[in-house]
């Protein structure tokens, strides 16, 4: 039997646009439970997610090796749709994890994660999700450059409300343009964030994961939670609150006294009807178990 688990990711940190992502202990997992005549995929997504070849962790997986053998699939997963935590990354990351586990010529890490990245577009969600913990990564020129920092200490405090947000909406709320020093302001920002979470200045990093100035100013509008959790986590005294990836999921970073605390305060207020979590850093990425 094989198994391939891979984290949740959290991607842009703030000001990391594109380039930060880190990785929660949130699973799916894909158990590989033998051949079969054609594609099989049980899943707990509903009705509107394919159960065939269609499924796009079959689709990703064929789309590296096209003569695969076809199998039956399990997939379990906690990691909801379409809410910013790496959804279609993590089942990108599986399908190529499989593929690669059954072909006879598999590829290496970065190759993967160079696949994958083709796929989705930009690299900060697959690249904590195979590598694990924090990732500052880059794709230009057609290459993917990756830099593991040091894990956080710091446990997340997860707000997923209710309702998706599709990416394609979220990122049609960007500008086309930025203004040149508007853009300058926020490569600087960025740029300190990475020095910060390097140097593992937590405190500095928690300030600077609010000062964005690329997406969020843009998106907050589509995701009102945001304003209400960084008030709430601002009278309590935290910093650290950041929209993940393209929303609607917020995050707050901070120590877990603190984000238990946090999470006390927004489950007491009936404007948050959404679902709350308390994660740990995920420090293994992408893992594959054969028995």
């Amino acid at each position: 039997m094989l198994k391939i688990s891979v984290p949740a990711t959290s991607a842009n940190l703030g000001p990391g646009f594109d380039s930060i992502g880190l990785a929660l202990n949130m699973q799916l997992t894909l158990t590989v439970l033998g051949p079969r005549q054609t594609w099989q995929v049980s899943h707990p997504f509903g009705a509107n997610v394919p159960s065939d070849a269609r499924n796009l962790i079959v689709k990703t997986a064929l789309s590296l090796v096209p003569n695969l053998t076809p199998q039956r699939l399990e997939v379990t997963s906690e990691i909801p749709l379409a809410r910013g935590l790496g959804s279609s990354s993590t089942a990108i990351v599986a399908g190529l994890a499989l593929a690669n586990e059954l072909s006879a010529t598999p590829i290496t890490k970065q190759a993967l994660l160079l696949k994958a990245t083709e796929l989705e577009g930009h690299p900060d969600n697959v690249a904590p999700a195979i590598l694990g913990g924090l990732a500052v990564a880059t794709y230009a020129d057609q290459r993917v450059q990756a830099v593991q920092l040091p894990t956080p200490d710091l446990t997340a405090s997860v707000y997923v409300p209710n309702e998706e947000l599709l990416t394609s909406a979220s990122r049609h709320a960007l500008p086309a343009e930025l203004p040149y020093k508007q853009a300058i302001a926020g490569s600087s920002i960025g740029n300190t964030l990475v020095a910060a979470l390097a140097m593992k200045n937590w405190s500095l990093a928690l300030e600077l994961l609010e000062q964005d100035r690329f997406h969020e100013q843009y998106r907050a509008s589509l995701v009102p939670a945001l304003a209400t959790i960084r008030t709430t986590a601002h009278a309590m005294g935290l910093v650290g609150t950041y929209l993940s990836g393209a929303g609607p999921t917020i995050v707050t970073l901070g120590t877990q006294t603190d984000m238990s605390q946090l999470q006390v305060k927004l489950q007491a207020n009936p404007a948050l009807t959404g679902k709350t979590f308390l994660l740990p850093v995920n420090t293994e990425g992408l893992t594959v178990h054969k028995s």
